[in-house]
């Protein structure tokens, strides 16, 4: 997903894996050669092995308070966190060009996509394109865009940021939420988007 969490997509053929260190009695050695091992993991393997792991797809809106116009971006790196307080996370790449404009707003909101949503979630994933052209939406309490299709909404606000390697692991409060419509949720597994089966 080039404006959100990285997609784990399938790549062909797998590296070399990487062998547990072997312990000979220098526990400094066995260190360095675990060192040695996690540097050496293909990215595009570890990306093939983490798509194996299905996950649910949602889209993060906000009003960006530059133009005033709606703005987005997909993620399936989404996950709850805490109930009391009511917390939620998620994962955005340094290279994002539209968290920035989600971060500057003061509310933003997740909206969490149906199977029929797969080219509203490929919209929200371009880079450089206008996220709401031809979707109907509307507000959330705080004004955050729900868009129209999406199961549910939830009204957050930023509680912290970790910066983690190529990506922000961005921790965010809830402050209101509701279903919006029934349906079955947009899978994404293996790279690919689909649907639980019947």
């Amino acid at each position: 997903m080039a404006d959100g969490a990285t997609a784990a997509t399938p790549y062909g053929p797998p590296g070399q894996p990487a062998d547990d260190a072997s312990v000979n009695g220098d526990p400094g050695h066995a260190t360095a050669q675990h060192a040695a091992n996690v540097r050496a993991i293909d990215g595009r393997r570890f990306r093939s092995i983490l798509g194996r792991f299905a996950t649910g797809v949602v889209a993060i809106t906000a009003i960006d308070p530059a133009t005033g116009a709606p703005t987005g971006l997909a993620a399936n790196s989404f996950t709850s966190v805490s109930l009391e307080p009511a917390l939620v996370s998620f994962c955005v790449a340094h290279t994002s060009t539209t968290w920035p404009r989600l971060r500057a707003a003061e509310r933003h909101c997740v909206n969490i996509l149906s199977a029929p949503q797969r080219e509203v979630c490929l919209q929200f994933a371009a880079k450089g394109a206008d996220k709401f052209a031809g979707l109907e939406w509307g507000e959330s309490p705080g004004g955050g865009p729900v868009i129209d299709g999406a199961l549910a909404w939830l009204e957050c606000s930023v509680e912290a940021e970790y910066p983690a390697g190529d990506h922000m692991i961005v921790v965010a409060r809830v402050h209101h939420l509701d279903r919006h419509h029934d349906g079955e949720p947009l899978i994404f597994y293996r790279g690919a988007y689909g649907r639980f089966q019947e």
